[in-house]
C-alpha cells in the first residue's frame, strides 16, 4: 500500500493550498484518512480526519479555515486550506487507516509528506 501526497508548496499568508493523498495498493477497506503535520522542531501533531463517508475531526486550531473531503472512488483524501498563517508552515503528512486484502489485518500507513511554506 502507497500513500502519495502532493498540492503543497509557497504561499503567503491569507493564501489558500490545497492537498491530496491517494492511496494505492492492495487493501480492501479505508477505515479512516486522516492530515498530520510537523513544524520544524516540533513534535508530529493530528489536523484532521475523515472517518466514513462524512465524519470529520479537527484540530481547534484549524476549525472554520481547512476542511477534510474524501473521493472513495479515487481513495483520495483532500485538505482544502484557507486563510493560512504561518503558523500552518511544516511537512504534512497523509495517514490511512486500513483493511488490507491479502492479510486481512488493519494496518495504518503513512505517506512521505509534502512541504507548506506560509511566508511572506
Amino acid at each position: 500500500v502507497q500513500l502519495v501526497e502532493s498540492g503543497g508548496g509557497l504561499v503567503q499568508p491569507g493564501g489558500s493550498l490545497r492537498l491530496s493523498c491517494a492511496a494505492s495498493g492492495s487493501f480492501a477497506k479505508i477505515y479512516t484518512m486522516a492530515w498530520y503535520r510537523q513544524a520544524p522542531g516540533k513534535q508530529r501533531e493530528f489536523v484532521a480526519r475523515m472517518s466514513g463517508r462524512t465524519s470529520t475531526t479537527y484540530v481547534d486550531s484549524v476549525k472554520g479555515r481547512f476542511t477534510i473531503s474524501r473521493d472513495n472512488a479515487k481513495n483520495t483524501v483532500y485538505l482544502q486550506m484557507n486563510s493560512l498563517n504561518p503558523e500552518d508552515t511544516g511537512v504534512y503528512y497523509c495517514n490511512a487507516n486500513l483493511l488490507e486484502a491479502t492479510t486481512l489485518r488493519d494496518e495504518n500507513y503513512w505517506g512521505q509528506g509534502t512541504q507548506v511554506t506560509v511566508s511572506s
